[in-house]
């Protein structure tokens, strides 16, 4: 995953639930630091985060 620039990730909301995001360079994702709640995975494709709900995972794998 190309890296992402700090301020941006600082700046960015998960889409669902509002909460902050968290990183993930392993699976090229942000992630819903509310995984009690939301949890939603959101892909980073070329570097550039797609924070669309339909094209999020659900926890557990399932896309939503």
């Amino acid at each position: 995953m190309t890296e992402l620039n700090e301020a941006l990730v600082a700046i960015l909301a998960c889409p669902n639930c509002h909460a902050s995001l968290i990183v993930d360079v392993e699976a090229s994702e942000l992630v819903c630091a509310d995984t009690a709640h939301c949890g939603l995975a959101y892909p980073v494709r070329n570097g550039i985060p797609v924070l669309l709900v339909d094209e999020a995972r659900k926890p557990g794998g399932t896309v939503s």
